[in-house]
């Protein structure tokens, strides 16, 4: 596919240029490994190396437009450069224009916060295609173009992979598309130049400060995503979340809000909690529904407030909340022979964990052990690992401390770090096992009759990744083959 270059660079902060605009390209790259001849290359500054060192590179190899944030010293002859201020930005806008904008052809809804994104776009996604849609998915655990999937690699893709996708759900014929908008994603400019039809707010705590240097730096990138919404937009956030009407304060957009515990425009109240499921109060009308816990009552809240917002009708709404099943890895439970539960849940920060506990005690009996495995990844945010261990040590009763994913950091001292958390009271119902799969075996080996057994951190994840390397690892998988084990 050819295009000019001047009708790619529409909407682009243009510093300076040198050379032409007015000549046709091939495509659009940031990795200069991908560039083939007639290819515009974007240097992209990032964590790890700086696009503007691979310039010549991608000449060499056959770029004939170079978009960077500062012109290199050796101008090459024949060639396009284009100066701008942000790279990340040009690329989202430029990515946007390639494909012909097609967010703006499909009803594209954004979720951020810390936790429950997956689960509401995932959710979104089902509740649409059981209303007969064709529906697009953009999330944590995979891309879906209406029935074909693809691998997810990023909660939020780059700009070029999101708007390829969007590209793709159009061709199909995708009326809707819902997607997880990561605070990584929004700093570093991927959803620029999208049109969204509605923005989610789920809630903010302790999560990625490795790479955000403070919480108001984290919650003021996700402000932003709301910041930029448009007027035609609505803006849906959870007013018991503290920041909640923060996400509100400079929208343009149409402002909504949900809540169990506050005044709002989509209200819910518990009327029963069980581990079959939740019977809720959704303003004024009664609903059950096959998911569980406090967690899932706000999450349901959010779908069911967006759909109306997007003009289902809520009576409609209500009826196929009814039928939606769990996300993989989200609360995702199973019932052994002989009567353990075993639960599987990707909580990774500490209120997704206190969440997940706390949901899991309002519905137990206090008749049966809650054994919990809990890990916490390596090279990621290191405070809150003792926070995540207290958490676990203090609503369970028994934890094992094990490994998530410890990247290239060495298990044993992240495990370590997370003890440091644990108060004195607690220390007897605390084990240490490096070994994942050990420290599964062994809850399982714990439990008897009618116990619980959590497993949390990792979630859908297939994989281990243990000093760069992935290895195969399912959680479910795992604690399945354990419990039959046991029960031969």
């Amino acid at each position: 596919m050819k295009l000019l270059l001047k009708d790619i660079l529409y909407k682009v902060g243009i510093e300076a240029v040198k050379g032409s605009t007015d000549i046709s390209v091939n495509k659009i790259e940031f990795d200069s490994r991908k560039v083939h001849d007639n290819d515009i290359f974007v240097a992209i500054r990032g964590t790890v190396s700086n696009g503007h060192d691979f310039i010549e590179k991608a000449i060499s190899l056959g770029a004939v437009v170079v978009v960077c944030d500062t012109f290199p010293e050796t101008i090459s002859q024949g060639i396009t450069y284009i100066q701008v201020k942000d790279t990340n930005s040009a690329l989202a806008f430029m990515a946007s224009n390639y494909f012909d904008n097609p967010s703006a052809k499909l009803r594209l809804v954004g979720v951020t916060g810390t936790n429950g994104k997956t689960t509401i776009a995932s959710l979104l996604y089902q509740l649409y295609k059981k209303a007969g849609y064709k529906v697009g998915l953009l999330s944590t655990v995979k891309i879906l173009v209406d029935e074909l999937e693809y691998p997810a690699t990023h909660t939020t893709p780059d700009s070029l992979t999101i708007n390829y996708y969007l590209n793709e759900m159009i061709e199909v014929g995708c009326e809707y598309c819902f997607m997880e908008v990561s605070s990584h994603g929004i700093h570093q400019k991927r959803t620029e130049g999208l049109h969204f039809e509605g923005g989610v707010f789920t809630n903010l705590s302790h999560d990625h400060l490795d790479y955000h240097p403070t919480f108001a730096e984290y919650r003021d990138v996700k402000k932003s995503f709301f910041d930029h919404l448009p007027n035609t937009a609505f803006a849906l956030t959870n007013v018991d979340d503290k920041n909640g009407s923060v996400m509100l304060q400079n929208t343009a957009a149409r402002k909504l809000t949900y809540a169990l515990k506050s005044y709002a425009d989509y209200k819910a109240q518990i009327l029963e909690n069980q581990l079959s499921g939740l019977l809720l109060k959704i303003n004024d009308n009664e609903v059950w529904v096959k998911l569980i816990g406090t967690f899932n009552a706000y999450n349901l809240l959010a779908i069911y407030g967006t759909a109306v917002e997007l003009g289902m009708d809520s009576l409609e709404a209500l009826r196929l909340l009814s039928e939606l099943e769990s996300v993989s890895g989200r609360f995702q439970f199973i019932v052994s022979k002989d009567k353990i539960t075993a639960i599987v849940d990707y909580a990774h920060t500490p209120d997704a964990l206190e969440n997940v506990l706390k949901t899991i005690n309002d519905i137990r009996t206090n008749n049966e052990q809650l054994i919990a495995v809990v890990g916490c990844g390596g090279d990621r945010d290191k405070a809150k690992r003792p926070i995540m261990a207290n958490i676990a040590s203090q609503r369970s009763d028994k934890v094992i401390f094990t490994s998530d994913n410890p990247r290239t950091e060495n298990p044993a001292t992240i495990i370590t770090e997370m003890e440091a958390g644990v108060e004195p009271q607690n220390y007897k119902k605390t084990l240490s096992i490096e070994d994942r799969k050990q420290a599964i075996k062994t809850a399982c080996q714990l439990a008897n009759a009618n116990d619980i057994i959590l497993i949390a951190g990792k979630g859908h994840e297939t994989y281990q990744e243990v000093n760069g390397v992935k290895h195969h690892f399912d959680d479910m998988e795992t604690v399945k083959e354990l419990l039959e084990q046991l029960n031969k």
